[in-house]
């Protein structure tokens, strides 16, 4: 198939299997905003989690926050966005920040931004993080939240939207020891996107031209992804060097040296919108299984929504159904998500959870009752083993990792 034809394939897949609707579509939608549903919302959790627990909590020296998506206009004087963060228009220049206000009475009102980026939220915090948690260099501040760009053509379902959610953190570091970071941190975003499941072979670094880089960064790399409609931004790498801080009249000292002094900054940049988009292209596979044409997801385990499906064989023989949900409420008390499906003939439901992306459906049938034994069933293969009761939980977790 054809990539245009493959980008549709995914779009309605989305929609129809509850991964991502298009936002407020029964009033006709608004460009460049997406909902995610129950089945594209526990994917996106899922990424949060893996990225939180492999750069915050599988590290000493990475602290996490959340901080506010609303700041005032000092916040983006200082770090230069109100002036360079900007599309040109035929006539002028666009600023690409939503603005409004708080306050209630006229004439007493703020202006205030929604940030088009989670830095500044890092940069803000770094006198309190240093004042809380005395942290040595090198160190990190991270977090995970929504920012928002008023992108003038948003296009291309996921990839360019007014809303989304990033996944960074800024690393500060001594200027001398900057390159030996950034190298380290593009090895670390490799590693990720193996973890994930996204296609090594469909992403390519490109350095970026030094008449392309931000206004704020002396070195960039963006990492490349083979989108249906093109080679494309998926994550980036930045030295912003010691820009934010120095603007924000932000310095360290080392209680040990007695030095003072401000840090560079390394800042690897994550899309989750963009990961979830990646891991889906990816993912995306047709087949032909028992003399039919079969779409399935092959996900990662780690990345999957559903990690397993448990199916009475059929629906109105009672005995099955109470077995079958003894044994879902046995597998969801150790793994998560589980869905319960009955609706449909065996091979419809098997066809759904494949379109689902879900790994493993379990079967209840008569011999459950006599023998005490279910079908597992691969999703990737098709294959089916027979598997005692009493071994789903191991089998599946073993296959899981």
């Amino acid at each position: 198939m054809d990539s245009s034809e493959k980008m549709e394939k995914i779009v309605s897949l989305a929609k129809r299997r509850g991964f991502v609707y298009p936002g407020s579509e029964i009033y006709g939608g608004l460009a460049g905003i997406w909902d995610y549903g129950p089945l594209g919302s526990d994917m996106l959790y899922n990424i949060k989690d893996l990225w939180w627990k492999k750069f915050v909590k599988g590290r000493d020296e990475i602290y996490g926050i959340a901080s506010s998506v609303m700041m005032p206009q000092q916040v983006w004087s200082a770090s230069g966005h109100l002036e360079n963060f900007t599309d040109p228009l035929e006539g002028g220049k666009f600023n690409t920040m939503f603005k409004t206000k708080v306050g209630a009475l006229k004439g007493e009102t703020d202006d205030v931004y929604l940030r088009p980026e989670l830095a500044q939220g890092m940069f803000v915090n770094f006198k309190n993080i240093i004042d809380s948690f005395h942290p040595k260099l090198p160190f990190g501040i991270a977090q995970i939240g929504r920012c928002f760009r008023n992108e003038i053509s948003p296009r291309d379902f996921l990839f360019r939207v007014r809303e989304f959610d990033l996944m960074e953190f800024e690393y500060f570091v001594r200027e001398n020891d900057w390159e030996k970071y950034f190298e380290f941190w593009r090895k670390e975003m490799w590693g990720w996107i193996d973890e994930v499941g996204i296609s090594k072979e469909n992403v390519h670094e490109l350095e970026v031209p030094k008449e392309d880089l931000a206004h704020y960064s002396k070195r960039t790399i963006d990492f490349e992804y083979d989108f249906p409609f093109g080679r494309k931004e998926l994550y980036g790498l930045a030295y912003r060097t010691d820009h934010d801080l120095k603007n924000h009249k932000l310095d360290y000292h080392d209680e040990e040296s007695k030095e003072t002094f401000i840090p560079h900054v390394i800042e690897p940049t994550f899309g989750a919108g963009r990961t979830v988009l990646a891991i889906l292209c990816d993912a995306y596979q047709e087949d032909e299984m028992g003399g039919e044409k079969r779409v399935f997801l092959k996900f990662k385990p780690q990345v999957a929504p559903v990690k397993a499906a448990v199916f009475p064989l059929l629906k109105n023989k009672l005995e099955l159904v109470k077995k079958a949900r003894e044994v879902y409420e046995m597998i969801r008390k150790q793994i998560q998500p589980v869905m319960f499906d009955d609706n449909g003939n065996i091979g419809k439901r098997y066809r759904r959870q494949d379109e689902i992306g879900t790994p493993f459906c379990v079967t209840i049938d008569f011999d459950t009752l006599e023998k005490d034994s279910v079908t597992i069933r691969d999703r990737d293969t098709g294959k089916q083993e027979r598997v005692d009761t009493k071994d789903i939980l191991v089998y599946i977790q073993e296959r899981l990792r």
